[in-house]
């Protein structure tokens, strides 16, 4: 059997790290001893499209380059190389402002974080859009 990145494995396709928050369809044990581990790719796929949507209401992140820039830090990422990548995957500006209440501007950035992050995206959009909406 082909071994899968961390992120597909544990249904955490944004790879994001355990802390403490009570996701909905958190896994027990809850991680890996540093990611989260989801139950069903939607629910991995809805907390990463909810953190995305927070960046923008609380912090008013709405930019390739501002999400990249707070989702990976450069202190752990090579965080120009991974904007380019999402730029050149959605066709969307670094500094333009982004709608993220629009499904298909989420779609495409979830997209494009997913395998930024995993080196593949294996979800089909009904898989993606399943766990923008739920």
């Amino acid at each position: 059997m082909k071994h899968e990145p961390r992120g597909i494995r544990n249904n955490n396709p944004g790879n994001i790290r355990y802390n403490a928050i009570g996701w909905v369809g958190l896994a027990l044990p809850p991680s890996d001893g540093g990611f989260c581990v989801f139950t069903e790719p939607k629910y991995g796929i809805r907390a990463l499209a909810r953190i995305i949507k927070v960046y923008n209401t609380k912090y008013g992140i709405n930019t390739v380059a501002g999400i990249v820039k707070r989702w990976a830090p450069p202190c752990e990422n090579d965080t120009n190389a991974y904007i380019r990548s999402i730029c050149q995957q959605t066709g969307f500006n670094a500094t333009s402002k982004l709608n993220l209440a629009d499904e298909k501007v989420l779609l495409a950035l979830v997209k494009s974080i997913i395998k930024h992050e995993n080196g593949k995206q294996p979800y089909t959009d009904k898989e993606i859009i399943e766990g923008l909406r739920c």
